[in-house]
C-alpha cells in the first residue's frame, strides 16, 4: 500500500486508479491479488512507473546504452535535452543495470565466476524472474526479525532515501508504524554541511531517518551525507541535529 499511496502522493498515477486499489486491494491479506480490479489497478500502477526510473522519480531514465567487450559505456542516450539536468546526480547513472548485465554476460566473467564454461553462457539479468517465482525461503514480512533484534538490544537504524519509489519512505513508515515502538526523540532534521539533509525520530528500539533528494540506492545520490550518517552510527550518536 505504501508503494501505491507514494505514487498518488507525487503525482505518478491518477486519482481513479488509487481509490480502485485502495477498494479492492487487501494488502493484509497472504493473497492480495485475488480479484481482478485489484490486479489491473496494481497493474496501472506499474505501468505509470515503467514511463520513469521508480527508484529515483526526478533523475533521468536510461533511454539507451551500449556497452564494450571491457563493460565500459560507449554511448548513452538519455530521455533529456542540453538544457536539463545532468544525468549524474551525485553517482546515480540510471544505465548501471545496463553496464551490470554486459559485465556479467561476458565470457571471461562467467568463467572466472564459474557460472559457465566460457562458451555455453548463461543468461545473467538484474531481476530473473524465474529465481524470485520459485523462490521459497522468503518470508512474507522481515517485522517478525525486526521486533527479534529489537528485543535482542541491538542498535537499529532505518534510513529511506525520499524519492524512491520502489522501497518508498510511505511503505518504511507503515512498517515502523505497525510496530507501535514509543518514541524517544521526536521528529526532527538532521544536518550535513549546514544544509537539511533529511528528517529523523528515534524509537525505543530503532532511530528511523530520512535522506532528502535521495533515491533508492542512498549513498549514490548523497554520498558525503550517507559517511556523516554511518559516522554518526558507529559512533553511537543520533544524527547531527544542529548546522
Amino acid at each position: 500500500m505504501g508503494l501505491v499511496d507514494y505514487a498518488w502522493s507525487h503525482a505518478v498515477i491518477s486519482d481513479e486508479t488509487h481509490q480502485t486499489v485502495k477498494k479492492s486491494c487487501d494488502f493484509n491479506s497472504s493473497d492480495p491479488w485475488h480479484n481482478e480490479d485489484c490486479s489491473q489497478a496494481v497493474d496501472e500502477v506499474l505501468k505509470q512507473y515503467k514511463e520513469i526510473d521508480i527508484y529515483s522519480l526526478y533523475t533521468s531514465t536510461c533511454f539507451a546504452s551500449t556497452a564494450n567487450s571491457n563493460g565500459q559505456s560507449v554511448q548513452t542516450s538519455m530521455k533529456r535535452s542540453s538544457t536539463m539536468m545532468p544525468r549524474m546526480m551525485g553517482g546515480y547513472d540510471p544505465c548501471l543495470d545496463d553496464y551490470a548485465k554486459t559485465f556479467y554476460n561476458r565470457p571471461d566473467v562467467q568463467k572466472a565466476l564459474h557460472a559457465s564454461d566460457g562458451h555455453n553462457l548463461k543468461n545473467w539479468s538484474i531481476c530473473n524472474n524465474n529465481i524470485f517465482n520459485n523462490w521459497g525461503d522468503s518470508k512474507p514480512s522481515v517485522i517478525p526479525i525486526y521486533k527479534k533484534l529489537i528485543s535482542a538490544g541491538l542498535k537499529i537504524w532505518v534510513y529511506s532515501g525520499d524519492t524512491d519509489g520502489r522501497v518508498p519512505v510511505l511503505s518504511t513508515r507503515y512498517s515502523l508504524s505497525s510496530l507501535a515502538l514509543p518514541v524517544t526523540k521526536p521528529w526532527g532534521p538532521w544536518y550535513h554541511d549546514n544544509e537539511v539533509s533529511g528528517w529523523f525520530e528515534e524509537y525505543q528500539g530503532l532511530t528511523f531517518a530520512t535522506f532528502r533528494g535521495a533515491g533508492h540506492a542512498v549513498p549514490c545520490f548523497k554520498p558525503s551525507n550517507s559517511l556523516a550518517f554511518f559516522s554518526s552510527f558507529l559512533l553511537g550518536e543520533s544524527p547531527p541535529s544542529t548546522k
